[in-house]
C-alpha cells in the first residue's frame, strides 16, 4: 500500500510511504513526476538503488515496516529523504572525488549501490543512526548533461 501526503500550502515537502517491497515502479514514477524528463533515467537508477537498500537491507523486506520518502523542489534543486525502520548501519566508506576508486571487487555483492548514489547525486548524507538517507540533485547545470539518456 502506498500513502501519499499532499504538500501543505506554502510548504515544499511532500511525503510518500509504502510497505517494504521491491515493486517500486509506481513509487519511482511519483517521485520523478516533477523532474524534467531528460533526467528520469539517471535519477530513477539512483532512487531505485536507495529505495531497494531501505526496503531490503534496512527493513529486511518486512511488510509490516514502511519506507518513508519526503521529497522537495527548491529552486532548481531536488531533494529526497528516505527513511527506513531498520537497525541502521555505518556506511563503509565515503566516495568524495572519484567514486570508482571505491568500487568493491567484481565478485562482491555489496557496495556498488553507494558508489552509484555518489555518482548520480550531488549530495548524499546519512543520519548518525544510518536509517535515513538525504539525496540532493541540482538539475539546472548548464554544463552537465545526464549520465544516462
Amino acid at each position: 500500500m502506498i500513502t501519499i501526503s499532499p504538500r501543505p500550502v506554502k510548504r515544499n515537502w511532500g511525503t510518500i510511504s509504502f510497505a517494504s517491497t521491491l515493486y517500486l515502479c509506481p513509487i519511482l514514477d511519483l517521485l520523478l513526476a516533477e523532474v524534467p524528463y531528460r533526467w528520469h533515467a539517471e535519477l530513477r537508477l539512483g532512487l531505485q538503488e536507495a529505495l531497494v537498500n531501505a526496503a531490503k537491507h534496512g527493513n529486511n523486506l518486512d511488510p509490516s515496516k514502511v519506507v518513508i520518502v519526503r521529497f522537495s523542489l527548491e529552486d532548481d534543486h531536488y531533494w529526497w529523504v528516505i527513511s527506513d525502520q531498520g537497525c541502521g548501519f555505518t556506511p563503509p566508506y565515503k566516495c568524495h572525488a572519484d567514486p570508482t576508486e571505491y568500487l568493491p571487487p567484481l565478485e562482491s555483492e555489496s557496495g556498488r549501490g553507494m558508489c552509484i548514489l555518489h555518482e548520480i547525486f550531488d549530495q548524499v548524507h546519512w543520519n548518525v543512526e544510518g536509517t535515513q538517507l538525504k539525496l540532493g540533485k541540482q538539475i539546472n547545470h548548464r554544463f552537465r548533461l545526464p549520465l544516462l539518456n
